[in-house]
């Protein structure tokens, strides 16, 4: 009877330990890059311009994609896929329709995107 506990002993922590142990956790797989940054923000569609140096922008992940939602009255942009630069870096810059380019870790954003004759740009730190 011993030995029976002794080994369901053994097989319990065995299962804690290995179920305890992941994989290398990359940060930039994780939400990481979620939350609001705040800095100087700005928004030009042809016709008007808007330009804050104390807005903030919040960063929200959804399954791939993030989502950036601008503070004072400025469109989000949304549904933007980012590749990995790095092990603490992600990047979407796409020179083929129009300059989209953002940069992002986890103490800062920066934002040039323009699409459709529409601009957002961003500076901003957590």
């Amino acid at each position: 009877m011993k030995k029976i506990i002794a080994l369901a002993s053994v097989i319990c922590l065995s299962l804690v330990f290995f179920a305890s142990c992941s994989k290398n956790d990359d940060p930039a797989d994780n939400d990481l890059f979620v939350g609001t940054y705040k800095g100087s923000i700005s928004y030009s569609d042809g016709k008007e311009k808007k330009a804050f140096d104390n807005g903030s922008v919040t960063v929200v992940k959804t399954g791939n994609d993030y989502h950036f939602r601008f503070s004072d009255g400025i469109p989000n942009l949304t549904g933007v896929s980012f590749k990995k630069e790095g092990d603490n870096i992600l990047v979407n810059a796409d020179l083929l329709d129009g300059v989209k380019v953002i940069r992002i870790n986890a103490s800062s954003l920066n934002i040039l995107y323009t699409t459709d004759g529409k601009t957002w740009t961003a500076n901003a730190k957590r």
